[in-house]
C-alpha cells in the first residue's frame, strides 16, 4: 500500500543555498534556525512535553537535490568522489526517496504572533526552506551508542582557521559572525577543489561571503549584500 507523506514545518536557516551548509548536523552548533509548521500543523497540543528535550531529530528532504530515478551507488565527497559505495552505506542525498535525518539541538518552543508554536535550533546543515516531515525526541538512552564504529567518516574531519580581512568582518552582525565562522571552518569548498587562487562566493544571512583557502586557512576577502539583499 502506499502512502504519501507531507511536510509538517519548514526550515528558516541563514543558509540559502546548498553551497555552504554544514555536511552533517552538530557541526556547527553555532549555525541557528527556526522550524516553522505549516498552518495545518500549528497546534500546541502537537509540542506539549517537546521542551524537556535537549536535543530533536528533525526528518526532512533533500529539496534542492532532487532527481529522477537513483543509482545503487554514490561518490563520497570524504573520500574525494574517487571511490563508490553503495548509497544505504552514505548519507548522499541522491537516495530513492532523498530523506535525511538530523539531530539538532532544541533551543527553545515560543509562541510567534503570525506563526504559532515554532521550535528554536542549533547545529542544523538544512537549506533554508527545506521541508520537514516529522520530528522526533531524541532519547540519549536509545541513541546514543559510544562504541559505534564510523566506516569510512569516523569524524567530522579537521577544521580550518579563519581569517579576516582587515574591517571586513564588520559587515557581519554581531550575532552572525560566530555561525559565520563556523560554517567557514567546516570547508564548505567541493573535497576535489584545494586550488588556493580560487575565490569561492557563498550567501549567508543575506550576505555574500568572498573567501580563498589555502595551507589549512580560510582568507575572507570581502563581504557585501547578495544581489537579493542590494534591490
Amino acid at each position: 500500500m502506499e502512502h504519501t507523506i507531507r511536510a509538517i514545518a519548514r526550515i528558516r536557516s541563514d543558509v540559502p543555498e546548498k553551497f555552504g551548509v554544514p555536511r552533517q548536523a552538530g557541526l556547527v552548533e553555532e549555525l541557528e534556525a527556526t522550524v516553522v509548521f505549516e498552518p495545518e500543523y500549528r497546534n500546541p497540543d502537537a509540542l506539549r512535553g517537546l521542551e524537556g528535550f535537549s536535543h530533536i531529530w528533525l526528518i526532512w528532504q533533500f529539496s534542492v537535490a532532487l532527481r529522477e530515478g537513483w543509482s545503487p551507488t554514490v561518490r563520497p565527497p570524504r573520500l574525494g568522489g574517487n571511490a563508490r559505495l553503495g548509497v544505504f552505506a552514505t548519507r548522499s542525498p541522491f537516495r530513492p526517496n532523498a530523506l535525511g535525518l538530523s539531530c539538532v539541538r532544541l533551543l527553545g518552543v515560543e509562541k510567534d504572533p503570525e506563526l504559532g508554536s515554532v521550535l528554536r535550533v542549533a547545529g542544523a546543515d538544512l537549506v533554508d526552506g527545506t521541508p520537514i516531515f516529522d520530528i522526533k525526541p531524541y532519547l540519549p538512552y536509545a541513541d546514543c551508542r559510544p562504541d559505534a564504529a564510523g566506516g569510512f567518516a569516523p569524524d567530522g574531519g579537521a577544521r580550518l582557521a579563519v581569517c579576516y580581512a582587515p574591517g571586513v568582518a564588520e559587515a557581519v552582525p554581531e550575532d552572525k559572525r560566530a555561525a559565520l565562522t563556523g560554517v567557514l571552518s567546516n570547508d564548505p569548498r567541493p573535497r576535489y577543489q584545494h586550488d588556493p587562487e580560487r575565490v569561492y562566493r557563498l550567501s549567508f544571512a543575506g550576505l555574500e561571503i568572498a573567501f580563498r583557502a589555502d595551507a589549512g586557512t580560510v582568507w575572507v576577502t570581502e563581504i557585501g549584500k547578495t544581489e537579493k539583499e542590494r534591490t
